[in-house]
């Protein structure tokens, strides 16, 4: 296969052509489609560049070994957002000793999440700078969770795909983690930390 027609594949096409070759040339074709995504992903989560790239390296290797488990079901770059952060929230998980220091989010995610989550009202009204510092005190999985569906849009039939959860259970983790996040935001600002 030419250089020019594994770079024109679908993503499906790829990982497919990889999964039977194995091979790790086609794999670095599909690593450069997503190496900024996955590690601007990585650094939301890492203390700085370095830790962020080594995440980056542990989620591509752990993508290349994990690949034949991809049954498309959803679009591929889905399935590696919900890898990427799956494996960074392990990571947080494993170190809870490490003070984490968000970077990734952006304000207008942030304001999505105020804009988008309609049964509260508290949420909407939230400053971008104290829902970031609230982030900070809810789950990391909590945090994918939110992140997946407001800041990388996912709908809750694709977040149900790649979680391998059923709907109503998407909905239910959606509802806990923005209750919580209100309640801590609530608390924050009570407690006079607001800025």
């Amino acid at each position: 296969m030419t250089t020019d027609a594994v770079h024109s594949l679908t993503d499906e096409a790829l990982v497919e052509a990889i999964v039977k070759t194995n091979d790790t040339m086609l794999f670095e074709v599909l690593y450069d489609r997503y190496a900024t995504m996955v590690y601007n992903k990585c650094y939301g989560f890492a203390n700085g560049v370095d830790e962020a790239k080594d995440l980056t390296q542990d989620v591509f290797l752990r993508v290349f070994v994990k690949l034949a488990s991809f049954k498309g079901k959803s679009k591929f770059s889905t399935w590696l957002y919900a890898f990427t952060y799956n494996h960074c929230v392990n990571y947080v998980t494993r170190n809870t000793a490490k003070k984490i220091e968000k970077k990734s989010i952006s304000s207008d995610s942030i304001e999505n999440i105020g804009e988008e989550i309609d049964f509260t009202r508290e949420l909407e009204s939230m400053r971008v700078e104290q829902l970031k510092k609230v982030m900070e005190l809810i789950s990391p999985e909590e945090k994918m969770i939110l992140l997946l569906k407001y800041q990388d849009n996912l709908t809750i039939k694709e977040l149900s795909d790649v979680l391998d959860i059923g709907e109503s259970a998407v909905k239910m983790r959606l509802k806990r983690a923005k209750e919580k996040l209100v309640r801590k935001y609530e608390n924050y600002t009570k407690d006079g930390k607001s800025i």
